[in-house]
């Protein structure tokens, strides 16, 4: 039987709570909506009535909803919008975009590991440095992100690597052209580890974003697996008739 809430750590009212609040922020639920009644909820999402009501609390508590008497519960506020950063399409695009940019960044680990290749990857580099990283805004983390780089660049520069972000510093370093360059985006679920770096429950929609560059030579210079909030990001196409 198909369950709606799997195993997590994540109590289950703060992820009805979050499927609540998804719903506000798509428009399902209008501002000054009355949500169905408790009856119907406990059916849709085959929870407990104790769990609906903590949902509704904790919603109550940012503003969303108001539950009154004899009325029932209606919404009240819509989430701000923190859907901040746009998944680039061009590499002059990705530069521009983090050009400037001085989001916080936590290092949370380093090493001399090498990144996994497929054969359309390109070659690989002699030795690499791993860093894998936190990235926030206004105190909001946003991504985790794993970049390996080519130790031969990663040396050109180690302390700007360490504490900036990293593609800018790759657009400028003298000498260094980058041949070719491409990403993929896959929508995924946050895992334990995932969720509890960039503060969204277990198994919420993120977004998995994976960026190659590679030197005239066809070596991997730099790789990037990033996982995004789900509510962080945004991709727009141009589609062209």
């Amino acid at each position: 039987m198909y369950r709606l809430f799997g195993d997590s750590p994540i109590p289950r009212y703060a992820q009805l709570a979050e499927l609540f609040r998804q719903r506000i922020v798509r428009g399902t639920w209008s501002a000054g909506e009355r949500l169905p009644s408790l009856h119907e909820l406990t059916q849709e999402f085959d929870v407990a009535r104790v769990t609906v009501r903590q949902a509704v609390d904790l919603l109550e508590r940012d503003g969303l909803l108001s539950a009154q008497q004899g009325r029932g519960t209606f919404v009240t506020g819509r989430p701000e919008s923190v859907r901040r950063l746009r998944v680039e399409t061009t590499l002059a695009d990705l530069v521009e975009m983090y050009r400037g940019d001085k989001p916080q960044l936590l290092n949370i680990d380093e090493s001399s590991a090498a990144p996994s290749l497929t054969a359309d990857d390109g070659k690989p580099a002699p030795k690499y440095f791993h860093m894998r990283r936190v990235h926030s805004r206004d105190g909001l983390p946003y991504c985790v992100i794993s970049i390996y780089l080519d130790y031969r660049v990663f040396r050109r520069a180690p302390r700007r690597f360490r504490k900036e972000v990293v593609i800018p510093i790759l657009a400028e370093l003298p000498g260094l052209r980058i041949a070719r360059a491409r990403q993929t985006l896959t929508i995924g679920t946050a895992d334990v580890e995932v969720a509890g770096h960039i503060r969204i429950p277990v198994n919420a929609p993120v977004g998995e974003v994976r960026r190659v560059f590679n030197a005239p030579d066809d070596t991997v210079i730099y790789l990037a697996e990033v996982i995004y909030r789900g509510d962080f990001i945004r991709l727009d196409m141009d589609l062209r008739p």
